[in-house]
Formats: C-alpha cells, sequence, structure tokens
C-alpha cells in the first residue's frame, strides 16, 4: 500500500480544524498527523513529526498566516494550501501567499463551515491537498513581485499611434493560456516578460470564486499589459490579458471582426468551473489557425481534448515542459493525446508568445 499524505492543519477556529481534519481523514490516500491554533504551536509540533502538506489559515493570532509560509518557504519549503475565507481582504491576502509560494487555495465561508466543507469543498479540498503533494517546489519560477512596478500604460484601447500600427496586423492572433496547480506563479513569469504590443490573450486558471479579481489586480500592477478579470462582451485585443473568474466558465468567440469573451455559469467540466478545455475548444472554433494554445503546470487532464481541438484546426499548440512544470499533470496528458507541437520551458513561453504575434 502507497505511503499516505501526511498533513498538517493550521487554524485558529476549532471547527474548522476539526472538519478539515474530519474530511482529510476519510480519504485512505491521506494522514492528518495533526493540527494547531496558531504558527507557533505549529512549529513546535511538526518539528517533531513533518508534514507532506501543511493546510494553512491566514489570519491568526500571534504570528499572521503569510509571515508563517515565508518563514516555512526560506527554511524548509513544503507545500502549502491555503484555507480562505471569501472576504475580499481574504482574497488579496490570499493572492500575497501564492506569491509568497503556496501551492493553492481552498475557500471557508465565515458562516456554516462545517455544512459548507461537507457539502461543497470536501472534493476540492482532497484534491488540492493531493496536487500540493506532488508539486516540486524547486520549480517555482523566481518571484517578480521585487521587480519595480512598470510605469502607468494607458488603457489597450488608448496605445500610442505607432503601438497601434504595429498590433493592427496581430489582430486576428489569439493567445490562450490554460494553467492549474502552480499556474499563479508561471502565468505572473510570462506575463510580466510581455511587452505591450503583445498578442490578446485568454486565461483559464484554477481558482475559486472571488480570488480572480485579485489575482488580475496584482498581475496588472506587475505587468506592460492589461491584465484584468474578464466581463461577458470584453474585448479581446493586443494588449490585454483577460482572466476567467473563479467558478464561471469563459469562451471565445468572434462579433464581427472582433474577438469578444462570454462569462457563463454551467456545470463543472473535469471537475472545474472555469475549465481549460472549455475555453479551448471555443477558442478552436472562433480563432482556428489564428490561435496559439498554452497548456501549463496542473494537475489532471483539463484542456488536453481542448488544445487537440486548437491543434486539429491549424493553430499552434505549446507545452510547458516537464522540467519547469510544478506539477506535469496537464501537459503531459496533452502530450499523450497528440495534441501538443512544441514542449517548451516556462522561461521560454513569453518569447513564443513574441513570434507568434
Amino acid at each position: 500500500m502507497p505511503e499516505r499524505i501526511k498533513v498538517f492543519v493550521v487554524d485558529d477556529s476549532a471547527v474548522v480544524r476539526q472538519v478539515v481534519t474530519g474530511v482529510l481523514a476519510a480519504d485512505p490516500g491521506i494522514e492528518v498527523i495533526g493540527s494547531a491554533i496558531d504558527p507557533l504551536f505549529a512549529l513546535d509540533k511538526m518539528n517533531r513529526q513533518w508534514p507532506d502538506v501543511i493546510v494553512l489559515d491566514i489570519e491568526m493570532p500571534r504570528m499572521d498566516g503569510i509571515t508563517f509560509l515565508k518563514k516555512i518557504m526560506a527554511e524548509r519549503p513544503t507545500p502549502v494550501v491555503i484555507c480562505s475565507s471569501l472576504t475580499e481582504k481574504g482574497a488579496a491576502t490570499s493572492i500575497e501567499a501564492l506569491a509568497a509560494g503556496a501551492i493553492g487555495i481552498v475557500t471557508k465561508p465565515g458562516i456554516g463551515v462545517r455544512r459548507f466543507l461537507i457539502e461543497e469543498a470536501a472534493a476540492e479540498l482532497i484534491h488540492s491537498v493531493k496536487a500540493a503533494a506532488g508539486a516540486r517546489l524547486n520549480r517555482l519560477p523566481p518571484r517578480a513581485a521585487s521587480l519595480p512596478a512598470p510605469a502607468l500604460k494607458p488603457a489597450a484601447e488608448a496605445l500610442a499611434p505607432r503601438a497601434l500600427a504595429a498590433m493592427q496586423q496581430t489582430t486576428e492572433r489569439i493567445v490562450a493560456l490554460g494553467t492549474s496547480t502552480g499556474g499563479t506563479q508561471a502565468l505572473e513569469a510570462v506575463l510580466t516578460a510581455l511587452p505591450r504590443t503583445a498578442p490578446g490573450i485568454v486565461i483559464v486558471q484554477h481558482m475559486p470564486e472571488r480570488f480572480t479579481a485579485s489575482f488580475a489586480a496584482r498581475l496588472d500592477a506587475l505587468c506592460e499589459i492589461e491584465v484584468r478579470e474578464a466581463r461577458s462582451n470584453d474585448r479581446v485585443i493586443p494588449g490585454r490579458a483577460l482572466i476567467a473568474p473563479g467558478g464561471r466558465h469563459m469562451q471565445l468567440r468572434r462579433s464581427g471582426a472582433q474577438y469578444v469573451v462570454e462569462v457563463s455559469d454551467g456545470p463543472l467540466v473535469n471537475r472545474h468551473r472555469p475549465s481549460v478545455d472549455v475555453l479551448f475548444r471555443s477558442v478552436a472554433k472562433g480563432a482556428g489557425r489564428n490561435a496559439l494554445g498554452v497548456i501549463m503546470t496542473g494537475m489532471g487532464d483539463d484542456g488536453a481534448r481542448g488544445l487537440k481541438d486548437i491543434h486539429d484546426v491549424g493553430g499552434v499548440t505549446l507545452a510547458q515542459d516537464e522540467a519547469s512544470s510544478v506539477v506535469y499533470g496537464m501537459p503531459r496528458e496533452a502530450v499523450k493525446l497528440g495534441a501538443v507541437n512544441r514542449s517548451v520551458p516556462l522561461g521560454a513561453i513569453a518569447g513564443e508568445i513574441a513570434r507568434f504575434a
């Protein structure tokens, strides 16, 4: 029998600790080796038996979760899954935690924790812990957070005439990116390397509802291109990247000579909403051979079949290579399906996008 994943839970709520422990312990592949009310108690216990994965609250007494996370990553790097509230502050802090090296986010509401975790989020919690256990933290890209913020940028529609003229040749070009575990750091590495004249980009990053707005805002502050959470009928234009909202699917469609996105509800696809497959299939249909599809780090197979659709209509398809992927799950499945023209390291993806334009 394979060794079980050892998990430690850190949360100042006794109810959350009890419920999270119960949900995880019910999976035969997971063993909860302990829990603590705050990071200082946690360190004392974990030093006796170190876990494979830490499930961590952000807002706690004595030492906050971000400080604890940075200490762990500096001294003994360990996969961390953030257990965060659905508040605006909780979302922004959780994105900061992802930038500091956390692997994923699961959500908890302010009330009704027991019912929420048992009825709605148990499967996602287990999936996140298993994905984190398979993550290779040494493949996380360097943080761009330390870079100086770019100068104030114009709206994508109001770029200088020279830039606009240069981009008129690329308006038919569409780039679609799909990613999951390890993807927040990978997307930061790619998008911060792109110039304002980059082609229009549509992105699915597996992330809970309400967190994608904070994620997009953080990237927008770091990038030369405009990055924002997508809304229905947003135009996909050069110099702009649209990120599918957590909890909703995003599709590309043509509107005359323009590309726009549709954001909608719908059933989970490959366990996810938003789903990379849903986006990629719409890109294959709407952009055809004018599309570049890129599948990046993540657990599972979401996006593999959609990337095959882009490949089969004559679009260009890339996969992040195994050596640079935190979790080489989604790219592997796409390669196995024959959906990938080439596999490239993370550091080469921005250059591939520029050459495609």
